[in-house]
């Protein structure tokens, strides 16, 4: 071998451990700067439990208590129409006029006819009371009585057929009048003032009482009956309470609690359910006939259960998770069985514990077994907005130090 190329072997393997003490000493570096890190800061609730009681939902339809269809009853010309359409009417308002002068000449000649009546029937009763004296005495025969007798009843019958019109008259005078059944709002009008109406013709606005509201659902018949051998059965000693509450086609929770009013005899042989109806209180008009909504109905009994924001549930292949730091500070995957949804925070059936802090902001930037930085914080229930916790009013003096003392010392 050459001297040259020996030089040359010696100058590689000189170049190759330079290059290794280089690279170990850039991966010690990073390992330093590695373990040097602060860990990462997280922002963690604890879990808090809350009473929760057994929970369904039903899909379930408003109605009114009160709906009637404004007809004519008699016919006529509109002449007037006193509201706003869409508006609240008070019961006894008017709202419709029908020409009146018609109905107001019938009752003229109907009290005309009856003045006429009458006057036949004193005629009657004298000549029958004259006939009565005379015919003792021989001068008028029993048939010419008889006659007299049948006159009279005539005019009687006469007169009772002659009230009854005016009455009829007075009735259908009044119907020219349309007023309110009762409180609600009052829908489009379909005729206006001008129009020919009658007994024949379309209603004239539709009329809806708002408060209180009624909201129908339907049943599982295997629930009813599970519920009633649960009841009649023996096994309690009381019906089972609930508490009903709505939620609106927006999402949002309506403001009034409901309760139970209707349940049907008998289930439907078509869907096997029985149908069902609550009452609402709707002193604000929010909710409307006809609305979808979502009826809630919960066990007055309570269990406490654990409460987490919906914000800190992941989900997986596995199904849904949360990330738990543990009491050295670890983060680790727990598997959980969610519940009903209440606001912002989400009941948990099995997975999580009363106390244990879970990730709630931060969670891309840890994973399992990770060492973080965990910042308490709370949570609104409704709207899920974090906070930081409330400090005490005032800090406990020292033990065995009176605040003077402190201040003394100071």
């Amino acid at each position: 071998m050459t001297i040259s190329n020996r030089f040359s072997i010696k100058t590689s393997l000189a170049l190759a451990a330079g290059f290794s003490l280089l690279l170990a000493g850039c991966s010690d570096d990073a390992d330093k700067q590695q373990a040097a890190a602060p860990a990462p800061a997280v922002s963690v609730v604890k879990v808090e439990n809350r009473p929760v009681g057994d929970y369904r939902e039903f899909v379930a339809r408003t109605e009114a208590v009160e709906e009637v269809k404004l007809r004519a009853r008699v016919e006529g010309y509109l002449i007037r129409r006193d509201f706003i359409e869409g508006d609240r009417v008070e019961k006894g308002q008017l709202l419709f006029q029908i020409d009146p002068a018609p109905f107001e000449a019938s009752i003229s000649q109907a009290k005309a006819n009856l003045s006429s009546s009458k006057a036949e029937l004193i005629r009657a009763e004298k000549a029958l009371k004259r006939g009565r004296e005379l015919f003792p005495k021989g001068f008028i025969s029993q048939s010419y009585v008889d006659t007299l007798t049948s006159n009279d009843a005539q005019a009687r019958a006469s007169v009772q057929a002659r009230q009854a019109e005016l009455e009829t008259a007075m009735i259908n005078l009044s119907y020219t009048r349309i007023t309110a059944p009762f409180s609600g709002e009052i829908g489009k009008a379909r005729y206006s003032v001008g129009n020919l109406v009658g007994p024949s013709s379309e209603p004239l606005a539709v009329l809806t009482s708002t408060d209180p509201m009624y909201v129908s659902f339907s049943v599982n018949d295997k629930d009813v009956v599970k519920y009633m051998e649960q009841y009649a059965g023996g096994r309690s000693d009381r019906p089972i309470d609930f508490d009903l509450s709505l939620r609106l086609p927006t999402g949002g929770e309506f403001s009034q609690p409901g309760t139970f009013n209707f349940a049907n005899t008998r289930a439907d042989e078509t869907t096997g359910t029985i149908n069902m109806r609550a009452e609402f209180p709707n002193p604000e008009n929010i909710l409307l006939p006809g609305l979808y909504v979502t009826l809630i109905a919960e066990s007055k009994e309570k269990t406490e259960m654990p409460l987490i924001p919906q914000a800190a549930v992941q989900e997986n292949q596995q199904g849904r998770f949360v990330l738990v730091v543990t009491a050295d500070n670890k983060i680790e995957t727990r598997m959980v069985d969610m519940g009903r949804r209440l606001g912002a925070m989400w009941v948990v059936n099995k997975g999580l514990q009363m106390g244990e802090r879970i990730v709630v902001e931060g969670l891309q930037k840890v994973r399992p077994g990770v060492v973080v930085n965990p910042v308490l914080k709370t949570i609104g229930m409704e709207t899920g907005t974090l906070s930081q916790p409330a400090e005490p009013s005032s800090r406990t003096a020292t033990a065995g130090t009176s605040p003077e003392a402190s201040a003394g010392a100071q």
